[in-house]
């Protein structure tokens, strides 16, 4: 019988935590001044690893209205330069 892929703990954590350990979120809050020391860490908020990303969805558009952006400054700098070659013919 094989082990389910869940219980194989050779490899670590194969996925990222939401939350850091109490030790951890103690030192997070107390450089943020939400902690201070000799205050009861039991209860201490919990503190966020690691936000959502992008979906690639996301990432097209946004990549799509950068080369908007740009392609729009490009036409301003043409448009610029040809106004300045017309002052001087």
């Amino acid at each position: 019988m094989s082990i389910h892929k869940s219980l194989n703990l050779g490899s670590g954590l194969s996925t990222a935590r939401s939350v850091y350990t109490r030790r951890e979120r103690l030192e997070i809050l107390g450089e943020s001044g939400d902690y201070v020391e000799g205050e009861n860490p039991i209860g201490v908020r919990k503190v966020r690893t690691a936000f959502k990303t992008a979906s690639k969805k996301q990432l097209k558009e946004a990549a799509k209205l950068v080369r908007e952006e740009e392609a729009a400054v490009d036409a301003e700098a043409a448009s610029a330069q040809r106004d300045v070659d017309a002052e001087f013919v």
